[in-house]
């Protein structure tokens, strides 16, 4: 099934993913914060990209348990959204509240599973 990502009608990316992992689009959200991870990363802004590269993973492991119907492909990836997502503590972003929010939404869905 494809998605129309005119649904996405939000100012930013973390704003899109918010909506995106709010209701159920996983595997969308993904793809909607990679932009910024490749940006962070060719700016030289490693702790930025990672965290990114873990709410990327939150994500992706949500859509592999909910969606792939893949718990195992879960359990593998779950880890890094863990491994990286501490770093938010320490990085700076224009409205970081909304990277906690993602943070905690990703938290909530995965202790319903």
């Amino acid at each position: 099934m494809k998605i129309d990502y005119t649904i996405f009608t939000q100012k930013t990316a973390i704003d899109r993913f918010i909506f995106a992992i709010e209701n159920g689009y996983y595997v969308e959200a993904h793809e909607l914060l990679e932009d910024d991870w490749n940006m962070y990363k060719k700016q030289g802004e490693k702790e930025k990209a990672l965290v990114l590269k873990g709410l990327i993973n939150g994500a992706t492991a949500l859509a592999l348990y909910h969606i792939k119907k893949r718990p195992h492909g879960f359990d593998k990836v779950w880890p890094a959204f863990i491994k990286y997502i501490p770093l938010l503590d320490e990085v700076n972003f224009e409205e970081k509240d909304k990277y906690y929010k993602a943070k905690e939404i990703l938290l909530n869905l995965n202790s319903q599973i």
